[in-house]
């Protein structure tokens, strides 16, 4: 195998990792990140598709993998498993404990199909690492993974909230559109129905919320055009 049979295998399987992880992919996406023309892509694609990868296209925005095919579990490069275990230990400073349970989930499935030695030479840098923030170990809020949930399904939800300097809660019915990280805590960006406008919730403040199974219409607008629109506009 010469070098470009090489170079050209390394790309299929890189490809597949991308159709593996994003819903769709356009050919142009997969050239510029595999700095290579649309034409090779096409012929990549085509090959994938010879080998019996059920590949489909969505007319107009991509490639995707065809609904319920799985692919033997990819393997990791020790340097990726590194760069694993060293989020792992941001992650768990953090503090919405939701959060951090779902990713110790996800990353000891990912930790079991480590090689051997790959899994050895992780723990002995994960005994090696220390972040200092959040030295202890606070959990202020609960609630990321539900709103996480509700966000990317959009399902209207119900929170009870303690007002700024006060014991004082107030019930509100919010669209959740989208979550931003702050050092200290997780901000919700949501559309209030009481206040018929968004508005930012810190989650720290979120004293009951439940998810509810009534659907809400997508907004239309980006998370960009939303900082824009906002620069103005007051806070609950």
């Amino acid at each position: 195998m010469n070098d470009n049979d090489t170079k050209r295998l390394s790309r299929l399987t890189a490809i597949l990792t991308q159709l593996q992880t994003k819903r769709l992919i356009t050919a142009t996406a997969l050239a510029s990140k595999f700095n290579v023309s649309i034409r090779t892509i096409y012929r990549d694609i085509r090959a994938l598709e010879q080998s019996g990868i059920p590949i489909l296209t969505e007319e107009g925005k991509g490639y995707y993998l065809m609904e319920g095919y799985r692919l033997p579990p990819v393997s990791f490069t020790e340097s990726e498993a590194n760069a694993l275990i060293t989020a792992e230990k941001f992650v768990s400073k953090n503090k919405d404990a939701s959060f951090v349970n779902e990713y110790t989930a996800a990353i000891e499935k990912i930790k079991s199909v480590l090689r051997y030695k790959t899994k050895e030479n992780t723990e002995l840098l994960s005994s090696r690492i220390i972040v200092s923030q959040n030295n202890t170990n606070d959990k202020t809020s609960n609630y990321l993974a539900s709103l996480q949930l509700a966000l990317t399904n959009f399902n209207l939800t119900t929170i009870d909230y303690q007002k700024l300097d006060t014991n004082e809660t107030s019930s509100r019915i919010i669209e959740p559109f989208a979550l931003l990280s702050t050092q200290e805590n997780w901000l919700l960006v949501a559309w209030c129905r009481l206040r018929n406008n968004f508005r930012i919730f810190r989650l720290d403040r979120i004293q009951r919320l439940d998810v509810q199974h009534e659907k809400f219409e997508p907004h239309k607008i980006t998370l960009q055009e939303y900082f824009e629109l906002s620069k103005n506009q007051n806070n609950p």
